[in-house]
């Protein structure tokens, strides 16, 4: 008889510990209600067409469609000091209103915290190619690292699983696995020292070739960037989130002759 009061303190703590976001994830679950209300309106709600009479719209319900689907990968570090402070700030309201669909920790741990297929607030202002919108378009995974420190190799293990199943499940090319630097040239600067060359030969992300040809001498450094993706209204902040990725031994804003032989065997993957 005296297991019982044991037992409950048991079932107690194992409750706690599984109610633990609770509060916030009714929140998640309430705000996911609203937008599949919005979705099941019918007709659409807030979609008549400006100018024109009810008599010259209608609404016929076509049987082919689905949901869109995320084209590109866009890794982060957290630039936070533990999982826990991570997942603490994508909880709450604030200021900032930053979230992630993933958040990979240290010890490998993988916690989802948005849909797939809705938008997560990881991008923020940036453009990749003709892309202004990456929330929209991709799914933004935070690697548990505080900016300093090197990538455990559980970790890293584990994002890899994680890049191959959303590759697979999405079809995502590998071109389409980036940096967060890479589309917010200037404004961020992570993942640091984050280890690209290994991840490409993966699939996830495209690296340059092992020999390097001499570019031409009419080679357009400029345009080569763009064609990649990169954003070159400003050129030196484009020039410094291509070398974070690809270079990483320096990061300074001006293409040395070797960084322009890197850029001219990538440009050509790209195209």
């Amino acid at each position: 008889m005296k297991i019982y009061p044991y037992l409950a303190c048991l079932v107690l703590l194992a409750s706690c510990s599984v109610n633990k976001y609770t509060a916030t994830n009714k929140i998640y679950k309430k705000q996911a209600a609203g937008y599949a209300e919005t979705i099941r309106s019918f007709p659409p709600v807030n979609q008549a067409i400006d100018s024109l009479s009810p008599d010259q719209q209608s609404w016929v319900g076509s049987i082919n469609f689905g949901i869109r689907k995320p084209n590109y990968v866009v890794i982060h570090h957290t630039a936070q000091d533990s999982l826990q402070q991570t997942i603490n700030t994508f909880i709450v309201k604030g200021r900032s209103e930053v979230s992630s669909h993933y958040v990979v920790g240290r010890k490998g741990e993988v916690v989802q915290m948005v849909n797939d297929y809705l938008r997560a607030h990881h991008a923020g202002i940036g453009k990749w190619g003709n892309d202004k919108d990456l929330n929209s378009s991709s799914i933004g995974i935070e690697i548990d690292n505080n900016g300093k420190e090197p990538y455990s190799a559980v970790q890293l293990k584990s994002l890899m699983t994680l890049l191959a199943t959303l590759k697979k499940r999405y079809n995502i090319p590998a071109a389409n696995f980036i940096g967060h630097a890479d589309v917010a040239p200037g404004r961020k600067n992570d993942p640091r020292n984050f280890p690209w060359k290994v991840f490409a030969k993966k699939g996830f992300g495209l690296w340059y070739d092992d020999v390097l040809l001499l570019p031409p001498p009419d080679f357009d450094a400029v345009a080569a960037l763009r064609i990649i993706g990169y954003d070159v209204k400003n050129l030196p902040a484009a020039i410094e989130a291509f070398k974070i990725h690809f270079v990483q031994t320096d990061i300074t804003q001006v293409l040395t002759p070797a960084d322009k032989l890197i850029l001219f065997n990538l440009y050509k993957k790209y195209m």
